[in-house]
């Protein structure tokens, strides 16, 4: 049963109708037919919210792969027409941060090279990898400056869902060392920050860099080798 992702083309729904289709007992949730729940994925963290009968609530703890939103306590019965609401202030606090991550990839690919080798983030921050040999103090506060440029800047920020054909002709579309697109995946979203960046990306973003607000690199570390992590900060 394949779900319909409303996320995918507009991060901004809150709200949704949907019928609950399957029990995921084993895991406590329910498929829906359509969602604008985001399941996690590429450091992003899931959704949380509630769906409603219009008698009884049922609070959405998260939604994990395969679309299954995870319910505490019964499951609305299958067949039931919900209305599913997501935790609008959590999930654009983490919208900021997955564009602000882009943000600092984008700086960092335009003017060192550097790849990135892994990332993760949480609600308003985050940490990211790259390869740089050498990354020294006056190095991060002159990154972080160019970050910020980035969102003074206000760049509008554009979603497109490709041929995978199509999107692959796209030079540098996968910043990450390894390709983690599976070879099953035909269709390819792209993430662009106009004039900055341009990525394969499923997960949900504002829509300007000028909402993203401040941001801060709290700290560096050496990872070993030439992998130098960035630990960023946005303010709430």
């Amino acid at each position: 049963m394949m779900t319909e992702l409303l996320y995918l083309k507009d991060s901004y729904l809150k709200a949704f109708e949907a019928t609950v289709v399957q029990h995921d007992l084993e895991q406590n949730g329910v498929l829906l037919d359509r969602t604008v729940f985001y399941p996690g994925g590429g450091g992003q963290l899931p959704d949380q919210g509630t769906l409603s009968n219009g008698l009884t609530q049922y609070r959405v703890s998260r939604v994990k792969r395969g679309n299954a939103h995870i319910i505490d306590g019964d499951l609305p019965p299958i067949g039931c027409q919900v209305r599913g609401e997501i935790d609008w202030d959590r999930r654009y606090k983490i919208m900021r941060t997955h564009t602000a991550m882009h943000i600092l990839c984008g700086v960092i690919w335009r003017d060192y090279q550097a790849s990135v080798t892994g990332g993760n983030m949480d609600v308003l921050g985050g940490r990211m990898d790259f390869e740089f040999e050498r990354l020294a103090p006056e190095v991060i506060a002159e990154i972080e400056e160019k970050i910020n440029r980035e969102v003074e800047a206000a760049r509008a920020v554009k979603t497109e869902i490709l041929p995978r054909e199509t999107a692959f002709q796209i030079p540098d579309l996968i910043r990450t060392k390894i390709n983690l697109l599976p070879e099953s995946i035909q269709e390819v979203r792209t993430v662009e920050i106009v004039g900055l960046d341009l990525q394969a990306d499923g997960g949900t973003h504002v829509g300007n860099t000028s909402e993203v607000g401040k941001i801060k690199i709290a700290k560096y570390k050496s990872k070993g080798g030439i992998n130098k992590r960035l630990y960023v900060e946005l303010e709430a």
